[in-house]
């Protein structure tokens, strides 16, 4: 043991833990945070309000949470996770009763000082709950079809749910973290082969039950699909969207029109500008070389949050930290490619840039646990 190492265990438990904190890991929350901050003032035309201000204020509650998150013993999130995804479940059973409905969809929670998205809310209990179900598994009947058939269920009702609100996006990125997190746990390959082929007819039949009584998707869901295949098709409409978000990416060039300059969000003719477009308004504002430096430091916190579940011995804490961590890159890899026109256009927020508070909530309650599990990691006594 060094001499650093033993003054460590000399100073008070909360002192010591302070010092096991992933600190690299807190650095980039903030600043891609802070990212995002100066973004919302873009767009607001150099103004804290309506956007900047309650963002920062979201995110100082929400730090404060993740820090309280981070300090409780691992063992403690571990014996809440049914607790944790049976609230899941019940709070998207509420939204059905009290719900606020925002376009065209009942999805909220109004708590008054925020609108609580509880589909967001699933993915921690989701993957808690699946990283609960496999540390108590003997690693023997991982792949046997009755303990598969277990955390399926898990998977399938929240997104049966999530899917009735609608929220196809959502519905799709539970069930991509959930099979992700199977497959992590150590199930046998044939059953992803099963149901990549299941996939497949699945799409064969939805493109076939267009304009059938027994039409598989919404009109706007495949309109959606026409938009993201040909958005010149309908550039006023449908495709305004992604047409005016191609726009805004392919005028800042290598370095940008500047900050602030940002023609097309300043003239409002990029929609949600603030929300699920505010990429573009970087990219836009602050060219390839921002767009890329972003992209930088969401796969630096993916890095490290990759490096600390390797690190850790115990299963649990490795598969909450993997699940977590796909549910993050998730995030910010279906926004850039939405708004780049590489997939269909969804309600998906860019982590920690986009206003919004269920979202940041999510990831800092989801970051809380990552520092939990790497500060109360198995270390070997030297």
């Amino acid at each position: 043991m060094s001499y650093l190492e033993y003054r460590i265990k000399t100073v008070p438990t909360g002192f010591r833990k302070l010092y096991y904190l992933n600190w690299p890991l807190l650095l980039l929350i903030i600043s891609t945070a802070a990212v995002g901050v100066l973004m919302l003032y873009s767009v607001a035309g150099g103004s804290f309000s309506p956007w900047a201000g309650t963002q920062i204020n979201r995110f100082a509650a929400f730090f404060v949470l993740m820090m309280f998150i981070s300090m409780m013993p691992i063992w403690f999130w571990r014996n809440l996770s049914f607790i944790g995804y049976a609230v899941a479940l019940v709070l998207l059973v509420l939204v059905e009763f009290i719900g606020t409905t925002g376009m065209g969809a009942q999805r909220w929670i109004d708590l008054g000082f925020m609108r609580l998205q509880p589909s967001e809310l699933t993915k921690i209990g989701l993957v808690m709950m699946l990283a609960f179900y496999y540390d108590r598994l003997p690693l023997s009947k991982i792949s046997h079809p009755l303990w598969v058939l277990f955390p399926i269920i898990i998977i399938l009702v929240p997104t049966a749910m999530v899917l009735q609100q609608p929220d196809l996006g959502t519905a799709l990125l539970l069930l991509a973290t959930g099979g992700t997190m199977m497959f992590l746990a150590g199930v046998h390959w044939a059953y992803f082969a099963t149901v990549v082929a299941g996939v497949i007819g699945l799409v064969a039949s939805v493109f076939q039950s267009r304009g059938t009584s027994w039409q598989m998707l919404a009109d706007y869901q495949f309109r959606r699909i026409d938009t993201f295949l040909n958005p010149a098709s309908d550039p006023l409409g449908a495709g305004y969207h992604i047409t005016q978000s191609k726009i805004a990416l392919g005028s800042g060039g290598w370095t940008g029109r500047g900050y602030m300059q940002g023609t097309q969000s300043r003239l409002n003719f990029l929609p949600e500008k603030h929300t699920d477009f505010i990429f573009t308004t970087l990219a836009e504002e602050l060219g390839f070389i921002g767009g890329i430096s972003l992209l930088g430091m969401y796969l630096l916190i993916l890095l490290f949050c990759l490096s600390s579940a390797w690190q850790n011995r115990d299963r649990f804490s490795s598969l909450l930290i993997l699940g977590i961590s796909m549910n993050f890159f998730l995030f910010f890899a279906v926004n850039m490619s939405m708004v780049m026109g590489l997939a269909p256009v969804v309600g998906v927020p860019l982590p920690l840039v986009s206003w919004g508070g269920s979202a940041m909530l999510v990831l800092m309650v989801g970051f809380g646990l990552i520092q939990s599990a790497h500060v109360h990691r198995p270390r070997a006594e030297k």
